[in-house]
């Protein structure tokens, strides 16, 4: 059995590694990109033990093709979530890094104080 803790951890990685893999390859402009960070949100939010998320994709990567648009790629993703199990918080980002987009826990909590009953 895993602890709160270890499953807001789990969440969080499991939602990060969804989003960027459902989302890779999506048509996108510097005109859409901020109807698709909404979508995005929109999307993820809704999802069990999801507390918060915010999606900014960096527009000087969108480089128009002929037909004038892009395609979404992982180095433009700059995502950061909060999961929460129980009382223990988690909160991760999918960030590039060196030209890879990376996911990394951020922040791990527990709001003290608090029991279960």
């Amino acid at each position: 059995m895993t602890s709160d803790r270890e499953q807001a951890v789990f969440e969080a990685g499991i939602k990060l590694g969804a989003l960027y893999h459902q989302w890779v390859g999506t048509p996108i402009s510097r005109r859409s990109a901020a109807s698709v960070e909404t979508a995005i949100e929109k999307a993820v939010i809704l999802q069990p033990f999801v507390e918060e998320i915010a999606v900014k994709l960096d527009r000087s990567l969108m480089t128009e093709n002929r037909f004038g648009y892009s395609e979404l790629s992982g180095l433009m993703f700059n995502a950061e979530i909060v999961t929460r199990v129980g009382f223990s918080y988690c909160r991760a980002r999918l960030m590039p890094d060196k030209g890879y987009p990376f996911m990394s826990v951020v922040e791990l909590r527990e709001i003290p104080g608090l029991s279960r009953h």
